[in-house]
């Protein structure tokens, strides 16, 4: 689960973790307000949309007076903001952050995140602040640094010693890092995020450390332990699909391809998606029914992909292990019944009671195509679809 800039900040605010003063506006009065509040004289408007590269795109702007301050905050509020991460469609600006101005005298870049072949919090630590990560590790991988924290131990010296030759601090932001480092490992570890991505961390002009901009992701799978991190949540920024399928327990995630999937488990149907892609087409997403899904989950997850306009054919991909075939049969019968068939829809079904799934999909009545295998289902899904 993502949250907002101005609620990660407020998160790592109550760890110690140095934020400059700002607030958030649902209104243009409201952003005057906080721009008067915080007193200036420098003031930057950001727009909050679950993307980063807000500012190429138009979304954060240094403002010196407070009628700049209420003109961007018009400007911004209800504009379609897009940046390399929210495709041509863009994202609606429905909240803006007004923070007080810094003074910077460089930028650098910080993340902490879950390295699962270590099983260990992993810190990224660069010199190249403020510019896209993975364009700084192509062009100049020595730049970036990294290092893992045991969970057994958490942060020693020697780590932030580690983190302060890898962004060349000296001085007050050397000492400072001594603290903010255990700060924000133990927000990271706390709040169960899947990832904290501080860019930029900046060296104020008195030689300190903030951080300027703060990004931050829960792992969904403890959301359950956070009522304070769920009451984050901003529905208005997911996928209305993604967001259902979260009511059934799916694994559901919306992609840009015209092909919607459903498979039982998550290797089967990353495979499903590559052979589409390799006979010519593009996945609509990715779903995983799970193994012990309930003709009433099947039923949902067959609605949810047929919600997608941009579906133009649904490939059925089971193999029954714990999952039954007949169960699938049923939900995706139960469902086309309920919401109809407009598109192309090639069945796939193998193992447990896989001949009472087929002899349920076949006294249906619906026009289906049956498929012996994975490569044969997307074949003939890909040439329904494009004729």
């Amino acid at each position: 689960m993502n949250i907002h800039e101005h609620q990660a900040k407020a998160v790592l605010a109550e760890y110690g973790v140095p934020v400059p003063r700002g607030y958030p506006a649902f209104s243009v009065d409201e952003a005057v307000a906080a721009a008067e509040k915080l007193g200036g004289p420098v003031w930057v408007v950001k727009a909050q949309i679950h993307a980063g590269g807000r500012g190429k795109g138009g979304g954060v702007k240094v403002c010196k007076s407070i009628d700049e301050v209420r003109a961007e905050a018009t400007r911004m509020l209800g504009m379609t903001l897009v940046t390399h991460q929210t495709g041509p469609k863009g994202k609606l600006v429905q909240r803006l952050y007004i923070e007080e101005g810094a003074s910077i005298a460089k930028e650098l870049y910080l993340s902490l995140l879950v390295d699962r072949e270590t099983s260990r919090v992993a810190v990224v630590a660069s010199t190249e602040g403020g510019m896209d990560i993975e364009e700084v590790a192509h062009s100049t991988p020595e730049k970036i640094h990294t290092f893992s924290i045991d969970p057994a131990t958490g942060p020693w010296p020697h780590h932030a010693l580690a983190l302060s030759k890898a962004l060349n601090l000296t001085g007050e932001a050397a000492k400072q890092a001594r603290t903010l480092l255990p700060a924000l490992y133990n927000a990271f570890v706390d709040k169960d995020m899947a990832l904290l991505e501080v860019n930029p961390l900046i060296i104020t002009g008195d030689g300190a450390l903030k951080l300027l901009d703060a990004k931050v992701s829960f792992d969904d799978n403890a959301l359950y332990r956070h009522k304070d991190v769920q009451a984050l949540r901003d529905e208005s920024e997911e996928d209305a699909k993604e967001i259902e399928a979260s009511k059934h327990e799916l694994s559901y995630i919306a992609l840009d391809g015209e092909i919607g999937c459903m498979v039982n488990g998550a290797g089967l149907a990353m495979a499903t998606m590559d052979i589409i892609k390799l006979y010519g087409a593009e996945p609509a997403n990715f779903l995983d029914v799970g193994g012990g899904a309930s003709k009433e989950k099947v039923t949902a997850a067959f609605k949810i992909i047929t919600a997608d306009p941009n579906v133009k054919g649904i490939l059925v991909n089971i193999f029954g292990g714990i999952m039954r075939c007949d169960i699938i049969a049923e939900g995706v019968v139960a469902a086309v019944k309920e919401v109809g068939l407009k598109v192309p829809l090639v069945v796939r079904l193998e193992g447990t009671n896989v001949e009472l799934g087929k002899k349920i999909i076949n006294e249906s009545g619906l026009d289906v195509i049956a498929a012996n295998d994975l490569a044969d289902g997307a074949e003939k899904i890909v040439r329904a679809v494009k004729g």
